[in-house]
């Protein structure tokens, strides 16, 4: 982690809503940074689908945390990492923990299905783990943690499993009694309603976490009204990456030239910059 990098506790505990965009490197993880939000979220999603693989339990935790703590190395804010089912059994989760920690990340989210999981907008089974033994992988990983500033979010993935808003609240508040730091409410409805339905009866015990990829219109000025403490936009920097890319390579086949393209790409000293070359050729000086 660079030099003064704060800890995701210290970034959310000043109070302001803490906006995080998912990146699954380290160059959009420096892109997020330079565009303001405060926090990026290592999301397994984006890390899978860098290497054209479903976000299912494929890759090895080894693989998502190379790609969280390269993100950390190259940026001044938190990276909040996407740790999916813990890995496996409650050991796994100790072991997570630990090698989180070590690796100078200070913030992991951590879901209650069944392991192996497969991406909460995928067309199949989301089967939740139970309540208890979620309640022992939040005590395993609290009790893994050397650092005070480590931070455990809980995330609750009944909605997406159709389960009702009661037992979504029944869910996160025993998470919270076992002592996770935040819960994170997902849910993969069009509209925000089961959500401001949630935080309408949370009694605002700890920090609530959104993701609002299926009701982009809701703002976060409005999740902010509604008592959002953190609002994570997982994957549009891959999307908006894939659309980009694909228009310039088929304008480019077709044309036989890069020409057209050249004034809506980065220019080769953009690259450059964002590489640091000027501060790395210092170096040798």
């Amino acid at each position: 982690m660079p030099t003064g990098t704060p800890s995701f506790r210290t970034v959310i505990n000043r109070g302001e809503l803490v906006r995080a965009a998912g990146a699954h490197d380290a160059l959009g993880a420096t892109l997020a940074e330079q565009a303001g939000f405060q926090a990026v979220w290592s999301s397994s999603f984006e890390i899978s689908a860098s290497r054209c693989l479903p976000d299912a339990s494929v890759l090895t935790m080894t693989e998502y945390l190379a790609a969280a703590a390269n993100m950390q190395r190259a940026i001044s804010i938190p990276v909040v990492a996407d740790v999916d089912t813990g890995y496996g059994n409650n050991l796994n989760v100790a072991h997570m923990v630990r090698e989180y920690e070590a690796a100078g990340i200070t913030a992991v989210a951590m879901e209650d299905k069944l392991y192996p999981k497969v991406n909460s907008f995928a067309a199949t089974s989301h089967a939740l783990l139970p309540v208890d033994e979620f309640v022992r992988k939040i005590h395993t990983a609290k009790n893994a943690q050397a650092d005070d500033e480590f931070y455990l979010i809980a995330r609750s993935e009944a909605l997406i499993n159709g389960e009702s808003v009661e037992e979504a609240l029944k869910r996160c508040n025993a998470y919270a009694d076992a002592g996770a730091d935040a819960i994170l409410i997902h849910s993969k409805s069009k509209s925000e309603n089961e959500i401001t339905e949630f935080l309408g009866q949370w009694d605002g015990r700890m920090p609530v976490v959104v993701v609002p990829t299926t009701y982009p219109h809701w703002s976060a000025h409005e999740a902010r009204k509604h008592g959002v403490s953190v609002v994570i936009y997982a994957n549009q920097g891959l999307r908006a990456t894939i659309e980009a890319v694909r228009s310039t390579f088929k304008t480019i086949y077709a044309e036989g030239t890069s020409l057209s393209v050249e004034d809506s790409i980065a220019p080769v000293s953009e690259v450059f910059s964002l590489q640091k070359l000027d501060e790395w050729l210092g170096l040798e000086a």
